[in-house]
């Protein structure tokens, strides 16, 4: 049986290293992944020669101990249902590679997540990669791709990724099942407040980004990104894959960050998916700590600024009647991630999709809460 691979959060950057070199060595060496090198072209190699039209993965560390070892372990690994393993070739290195991983790895703080990094030119999806090899990889890892052909957002709807546009899942963990289904407004939030941030830094103008319930992000009024948070159960936890595109720097299908901010300023210079991306995983393992540790509770005046709800009046239906068009004003969340609203009775709802519609308010129906 695979071992997962858990890194603990070290303190120093010393620690980090032996912290985790130690647990990857440990991990590796129960699974044999040290001798599996027979799909490990050599560091350097230009890999669109070697590779063919086999999946090409880079793989990348924050120190070159971990980049190795991430390499060996990624050396075995499937895309997806009914892929072979022979379909992957894995380096440490790439011939004009379209990710600068060198800026993101100088940009990223977080010391569990992202510090492991898998990059590939194309691949049919990140979030089937990572979901198919959890055991296999160290978790807190990310694979970031420059063009997926396989992407898909909530109920198997495709996801378009065209170039310029972020796409990377990654891989965390959590032992409280209640706290699952919120998992992705943290992503949410992680999102929203790591671009401000990005953007105060570059001393660019702000991108209002907003959260649209339950999973989208949208700007101006146009969706711009989208999570995908999927999870499965080993014993004593659970194993969360999170999948994210955001659209950088591709205006189409509907329109991007960069082209808001030459909106706003035609000289002003432009984001970059790797210091996204780094700044992402610096908010993300704080607010990932605090939700673990406090509940969302704590989190949610951030998301509700964040978000496009508080106030707005929806027609929904009521559960398991015919009637129809009642409105309802949307107030916050329920404890369980739905979300929750006064009618003009003045009574309590809870608002649930009715599983059938793209857009989440198209179709809503509300449950009465108990007092």
């Amino acid at each position: 049986m695979p071992f997962p691979v858990r890194l603990p959060p070290p303190s120093t950057t010393a620690a980090v290293a032996a912290a985790t070199v130690g647990a990857v060595l440990a991990a590796v060496a129960l699974r044999g992944y040290l001798s599996a090198s027979r799909h490990h072209p050599p560091a350097g190699l230009s890999m669109s020669a070697a590779a063919g039209a086999a999946t090409t993965l880079v793989a990348y560390g924050k120190s070159a101990q971990e980049q190795e070892l991430l390499a060996s372990a990624a050396s075995s690994v499937a895309l997806g249902e009914g892929e072979p393993v022979g379909e992957v070739a894995v380096a440490l290195a790439y011939d004009g590679a379209g990710f600068d991983a060198a800026a993101y790895m100088s940009a990223l703080r977080a010391r569990r997540f992202g510090r492991w990094m898998l990059w590939t030119p194309r691949i049919g999806s990140t979030q089937d990669l990572i979901a198919w090899n959890f055991a296999k990889l160290p978790v807190g890892v990310v694979c970031v791709a420059d063009v997926q052909f396989k992407g898909r957002g909530r109920s198997k709807n495709v996801w378009e990724s065209p170039p310029g546009c972020l796409m990377f899942s990654f891989t965390s963990q959590m032992q409280d099942a209640r706290k699952l289904p919120l998992m992705q407004y943290v992503v949410c939030l992680s999102i929203t407040e790591a671009i401000k941030e990005l953007c105060r830094a570059k001393g660019l103008p702000e991108l209002d980004v907003r959260i649209k319930w339950p999973n989208d992000l949208y700007l101006k009024g146009l969706k711009v990104g989208g999570i995908l948070c999927t999870s499965s159960y080993e014993p004593k936890v659970y194993n969360i894959c999170t999948g994210v595109g955001l659209n950088v720097d591709n205006a189409k299908p509907t329109t991007c960050l960069n082209a808001a901010l030459q909106e706003a300023n035609p000289t002003s210079p432009i984001l970059k998916r790797e210091d996204i991306l780094a700044y992402f995983f610096n908010k993300f393992e704080n607010l990932f700590e605090i939700f673990l540790n406090q509940g969302f509770q704590a989190l949610e005046e951030q998301y509700y600024n964040s978000w496009l709800h508080s106030g707005q009046r929806v027609v929904v239906q009521d559960a398991h009647e015919s009637k129809s068009g009642s409105v309802v004003t949307i107030q916050g969340l329920t404890p369980t991630g739905y979300l929750y609203a006064i009618g003009e009775d003045n009574k309590s709802y809870e608002l649930h999709p009715d599983g059938n519609s793209f857009d989440f308010f198209t179709g809503l129906v509300r449950r009465k809460m108990e007092a």
